[in-house]
């Protein structure tokens, strides 16, 4: 599951496994062995018994014995940290609590306010080229920009927080990411437990479950990792739907929320993952898994499952498993939906006559055995003028560009040499100016 074969067809090896039972084995990565769900009830039942089928990947057998290299590049996405996605019974409870108190403070219009700025600086990149690249220009940077505004973060730490998180889904250089990332959350939690803000990382810091600076930060990592990657192949794959010439696409009339509806169907952002380990040996539909090995969800596949077939011919949002299920289910749902709509919604105002630079059999989907994401999405328009905030960008003195930072506490972060500034430094800038 992470070969370039893979990531351009990844139904047929659901198809194949299928042909054999509701699960089967794969390889997530050279050396990493796990069984992977494909039915849906199957899927279902893994989700939804927390007793049988535990989530601490301190269970893992083959890591534990050494079997699986300390840098594989998937080790990231399945190591145990204290956060939501790795704890099971009361330990969990907590946690979760504490994190979907927090996010409930996100109002909707919230969001929307403060998404449409972020994703008008963004337009503003690149449209008076003509031509972009809306997965690398747009796509993958409106989600980090917002975190960092909803976390927070100062122009440094955002500007370290974007390019770590970003370095780790591109399985580019992944320790010295991971590290650099749990540096500046530190550094974010010491910032805001002295200065509170109206943030989510001050609201977990104030919540009754009293959390730690190590668990603050884990669960600062499971959301800017459960929230990233999944949007931004939202986004992307929602506009590729809709830019694509045919019936699905923009010759059809598609809504966005259609769209939205149709991608979380047949194009789902996060494919495969929630990895379970079974406490026991168990019958997946023919295929045992044995006690302590991963047990991955393929969210994909299950929504495919032939036993859909109406479901997902009217995109029944109750159906599919894009927003998994049981104790685990993602708790941002709503704000996920609202982000994309209005990403998508500011992008084709702005650029109406928008279309794709290449045919789209041209495209290539990026390896990995956990994403559904396109390498790139290449588009041309009518080049159209950059509005306000572009425009105060290119004002900005450079005696302004050359003052320092903003910064946090005097932490190893803070005191590295002064770096050149990043989106989110720039994107202060402008509405400072």
């Amino acid at each position: 599951m992470h070969d370039a074969a893979f990531a351009a067809d990844p139904q047929a090896v659901y198809d194949r496994l299928r042909a054999h039972g509701a699960a089967g084995p794969v390889e997530l990565a050279p050396g990493v062995d796990a069984t992977l769900v494909v039915g849906h009830e199957t899927a279902l039942r893994v989700l939804q018994n927390s007793t049988l089928f535990a989530r601490d990947a301190r269970r893992w057998k083959a890591l534990n014995e050494g079997r699986v290299s300390l840098e594989s590049p998937v080790l990231p996405m399945m190591a145990y940290r204290p956060n939501c996605l790795f704890t099971d019974g009361a330990v969990h409870l907590r946690l979760r609590k504490a994190v979907t108190d927090s996010l409930a403070k996100l109002n909707i219009t919230r969001i929307r306010r403060d998404v449409e700025p972020i994703a008008d600086y963004l337009i503003d990149q690149f449209s008076e080229r003509g031509r972009a690249d809306l997965l690398n220009d747009y796509a993958k940077l409106l989600p980090l920009l917002l975190f960092n505004k909803i976390f927070g973060c100062p122009a440094d730490i955002g500007d370290t927080l974007t390019s770590s998180i970003s370095a780790l889904f591109d399985l580019k250089d992944v320790m010295r990411a991971n590290e650099e990332l749990t540096a500046c959350l530190m550094e974010l939690i010491a910032l805001k437990r002295r200065q509170p803000g109206d943030d989510v990382t001050s609201w977990l810091i104030q919540h009754p479950a009293g959390l730690t600076d190590e668990e603050l930060k884990d669960q600062l990592v499971m959301l800017m990792g459960a929230g990233v990657e999944p949007e931004r192949n939202l986004i992307g794959n929602a506009l590729l739907l809709l830019l694509a010439p045919g019936t699905a696409g923009r010759d059809s009339g598609m809504l966005i929320e259609e769209a939205l509806d149709h991608v979380l169907w047949n194009q789902t952002p996060i494919a495969n993952y929630a990895t379970h380990y079974p406490v026991q040996d168990v019958d997946l539909g023919g295929h045992v898994a044995e006690a302590n090995t991963p047990v991955v969800i393929s969210f994909a596949a299950a929504n495919s499952d032939p036993a859909l077939a109406e479901a997902r011919r009217t995109h029944s949002k109750g159906a599919h498993l894009a927003w998994g299920a049981g104790p685990h289910a993602c708790p941002a749902k709503d704000p996920a939906r609202v982000i994309a709509t209005t990403a998508v919604e500011r992008l084709l105002n702005a650029l109406p006559d928008m279309m794709l630079a290449v045919p789209e059999e041209q495209l290539q989907w990026r390896p990995g055995p956990f994403h559904r994401a396109l390498v790139a999405l290449p588009v041309a328009f009518s080049p159209a003028p950059a509005t306000r905030m572009v425009s105060a960008l290119r004002n900005t003195t450079a005696s302004a560009a050359e003052q320092p930072l903003p910064t946090a506490p005097a932490t190893t972060a803070s005191r590295q040499p002064a770096r050149r500034k990043g989106f989110w430094s720039n994107f202060l800038d402008i509405f400072r100016v």
